[in-house]
C-alpha cells in the first residue's frame, strides 16, 4: 500500500493511494496513523473520505517524526567519489523535524551559503516501537519506505569535523510524497530500487540501493541499538555518487532551479529553489 499525509483545508489527513483517489484513514497524518498498533488494518479497511490524486497538496508523509536519523558515505561509489575508505560502522548524524518539508514545496536557499547541494536518499519509517533489534525486529519494525532529499549547506557542513550545522536548516529537506510498504517492492524491507536525481533536467545521480553498503534492516539494528526507535521515525539511508560538491568544477543549487529526486516504486519529489526571504 502507499500511504501519504495530505494538506487540506480541513488541516492534514493520512490517506491512501486506491488508483486515482486517496481514502482517508482518521487520522492527522501517517506519523499518527502509525502510532496505532493496528494500522496496517485500518488502512486495508479504509472508507472514509475521497480526494481526487491530481492536484493534492502532500505534506512530508511523516511531519513531525521524534527523530531523523541520517546516515552518511552509505553508498561506495559516492564514497569513493569523496576520496574515503569504506567505512567498518554507518556514519551516523540528525535532523529535526523542522528540516522537513513537503514533495512539491520549494526548498529555500539561505542567503548564508554559496554551496547548496543535493542528495536523493532511500528513506525508511518505522511502524512499530524498538530497541536493540535482532535482524528479524529489526525487519518487522520497518513499515515502508519513502523518498528524501538531503539538501545540504556544503560550507557549513565543513565548517567543523561535525556535519550537523549542514544538514539541519530550516526547511530544507523534502520528503515523500507516499509511504510505501515493503510487500510492495523488490527487494522487500531490502529493496533494490533505480535512484535517479535531476537538476533542471540534467541527470546528477544515477543509481540502485542494491549500491548501498548498510542496508535498511541493518541501520534499523545498529540505530536501534543507540536509542530506541518509535513509529514515524525516520531513517535516511545515504545519497549515491553524483552530488555537486564532488564534482569538477563544483556544481551548486542556485535560485530558480527545479530539483527533481526520484525512486522507482515509491514516487519522486519535485522542489524549486528560492531565495530565503524569512
Amino acid at each position: 500500500m502507499k500511504l501519504a499525509t495530505l494538506r487540506t483545508p480541513a488541516g492534514t489527513r493520512a490517506v491512501l493511494l486506491a488508483g486515482a483517489e486517496l481514502l482517508d484513514l482518521g487520522a492527522a497524518d501517517v506519523g499518527a496513523l502509525l502510532a496505532d498498533p493496528n494500522w496496517r488494518e485500518r488502512a486495508a479497511c479504509a472508507a472514509g473520505d475521497r480526494f481526487p490524486v491530481a492536484g493534492a497538496d502532500f505534506a512530508p508523509v511523516v511531519p513531525r517524526p521524534s527523530k531523523v536519523v541520517c546516515v552518511g558515505l552509505n553508498y561506495r561509489n559516492h564514497i569513493q567519489e569523496m576520496g574515503r575508505e569504506l567505512p567498518s560502522h554507518p556514519t551516523l548524524f540528525a535532523k529535526f523535524a523542522d528540516c522537513l518539508t513537503g514533495p512539491t514545496d520549494d526548498i529555500p536557499h539561505p542567503a548564508e551559503t554559496a554551496e547548496l547541494d543535493w542528495e536523493v536518499e532511500l528513506a525508511l519509517v518505522i511502524g512499530r516501537p524498538v530497541r536493540r533489534a535482532t535482524a528479524a525486529e529489526a525487519e518487522a519494525a520497518i513499515a515502508g519506505f519513502t523518498v528524501l532529499n538531503d539538501i545540504t549547506c556544503r560550507d557549513w557542513q565543513f565548517r567543523t569535523r561535525e556535519w550537523l550545522q549542514g544538514k539541519m536548516w530550516d526547511a530544507s529537506t523534502p520528503i515523500g510524497p507516499y509511504l510505501v510498504t515493503p510487500d510492495e517492492l523488490p527487494g522487500g524491507v531490502r529493496p533494490v530500487l533505480d535512484v535517479r536525481l535531476d537538476v533542471d533536467g540534467e541527470v546528477m545521480q544515477s543509481d540502485t540501493t542494491g549500491d548501498l553498503l548498510f542496508d535498511p534492516v541493518a541501520l534499523v539494528q545498529y540505530v536501534s541499538t543507540v536509542i530506541r526507535l518509535a513509529p514515524g521515525d525516520v531513517i535516511a539511508t545515504g545519497t549515491p555518487g553524483g552530488v555537486g560538491h564532488a564534482r569538477t568544477p563544483h556544481r551548486y543549487l542556485n535560485p530558480g532551479a527545479t530539483v527533481v529526486a526520484e525512486i522507482d516504486g515509491i514516487g519522486r519529489l519535485v522542489n524549486r529553489v528560492v531565495a530565503d526571504a524569512r
